[in-house]
């Protein structure tokens, strides 16, 4: 391990401008120019929006921006955006859709945009809360819609109310549902808690407020993408064709009922997702916990996907997950480079955006499945990173001759 010099209590860092503390941290570390530099580096965004996005920035961190071709969703051709490091991904999802696409491509559906912000109450008695709340539902949302007259405008707002009990703890757990509009949400969602919290405090006995934060699992925002492949698409041989579609079969069955396979089956989902999300500016850690948490609601961990043979013997695909995804405000409207992907796929609202990510996660599924039960996952997996090493090699070499010449 490197040695590293000083104390990581460093009081008044944030308020220091980001050169003062990237020098800071150089020191602390003992890093030389070469190191700094790499940390210090801003690529499509200027130091002041980094500034804007997360404290005690330095720099930024560059990922591989690539694009996935081949996607046909809802008859549309779309050229995909993907930010991500692994070496396969882009080539498994451009695969996967030049698959579906001759079975006709993609077709994708989507809830709207409904947020779910969550009131937790501890009441003085769980038997005090049912009438006033079904009684008081529609002031409840009135007063949540309050000052909000921009997202009513466009259709949004406060638009159901529902609860429950946790019996164990005392609890009573108040669910405000809220249609977003393009905005991913979360800021809007956790507003209106807040502010609805205070009239549930005066319109409920209620011994101790607990949290008030919307859940990343967002049942009411779901994305759906469907797929039909033909034999054909695997084969000109029809029996070779069906034998590939029965392996796929088998190989989601295994992920259906081992709860271990299904964990690196999700992940392959997810590979796809991640990027489009990271591309376009979206979170991806909402993401992947809604889509986590969703695989488990009827009490078991199962696949993303489901997969399964057609009577005429075609293989259909499906993807259903919540996806809360924004087009507008936030990173999404200050990086750069954001922009010019959601451009990049016309511009596409909220809902649209989830049915396209969507699909490259069906799409990456596919693929991989396909491999997996076929050659086997390694054989692309490693061609690719031998190139990576060669690459390395190259880089390593180029690195020293340019040593040698400057010393």
């Amino acid at each position: 391990m490197e040695h590293q010099t000083g104390s990581s209590r460093l009081p008044g860092f944030f308020s220091l401008p980001a050169r003062e503390r990237m020098s800071v941290t150089a020191r602390f570390a003992d890093l030389n120019d070469q190191e700094a530099t790499a940390l210090h580096s801003y690529g499509a965004l200027s130091q002041e929006l980094t500034d804007i996005f997360i404290e005690n920035s330095i720099g930024t961190f560059s990922l591989p921006l690539g694009i996935a071709t081949n996607f046909k969703v809802n008859g549309r051709d779309v050229l995909v955006p993907m930010a991500v490091e692994e070496s396969s991904v882009l080539a498994a999802a451009s695969h996967g859709a030049k698959l579906a696409r001759i079975g006709g491509g993609f077709l994708a559906s989507s809830t709207e945009p409904i947020m779910t912000g969550q009131i937790q109450i501890y009441p003085e008695s769980m038997q005090d809360f049912e009438e006033p709340l079904q009684s008081n539902t529609e002031k409840i949302l009135e007063y949540a819609n309050r000052g909000q007259e921009r997202l009513l405008k466009r259709g949004g707002g406060a638009k159901d109310l529902d609860w429950y009990t946790i019996p164990e703890i005392g609890s009573v757990v108040i669910n405000l549902h809220i249609h977003t509009c393009d905005a991913m949400g979360a800021n809007i969602v956790n507003t209106m808690v807040e502010k609805v919290s205070h009239y549930i405090e005066r319109l409920l006995p209620v011994r101790e407020m607990g949290l008030r934060i919307l859940s990343n699992l967002t049942a009411k925002r779901r994305a759906k993408a469907e797929c039909i492949i033909p034999p054909r698409a695997f084969s000109s041989d029809r029996s070779e064709g069906e034998f590939a579609i029965r392996r796929i079969f088998q190989a989601w069955q295994f992920a259906w009922y081992d709860i271990n396979r299904a964990a690196t089956h999700n992940k392959g989902v997810m590979n796809g997702i991640d990027p489009v999300l990271i591309a376009t500016g979206n979170d991806w850690r909402a993401a992947e916990a809604g889509a986590h948490a969703w695989c488990s609601r009827e009490g078991h961990y199962r696949p993303m996907t489901r997969w399964s043979i057609l009577s005429d013997g075609q293989l259909h695909g499906s993807l259903e997950i919540p996806m809360a995804l924004g087009t507008v405000g936030g990173v999404t409207k200050l990086h750069p480079t954001a922009q010019a992907a959601l451009k990049l796929m016309n511009n596409p609202d909220a809902r649209t955006l989830a049915e396209i990510v969507c699909s490259v996660g069906l799409a990456q599924n596919l693929s991989a499945l396909r491999a997996l039960a076929s050659e086997g996952i390694q054989k692309g997996h490693m061609a690719l990173h031998q190139k990576n090493i060669s690459l390395r090699d190259r880089v390593s070499g180029a690195t020293i001759q340019r040593s040698l010449t400057i010393n």
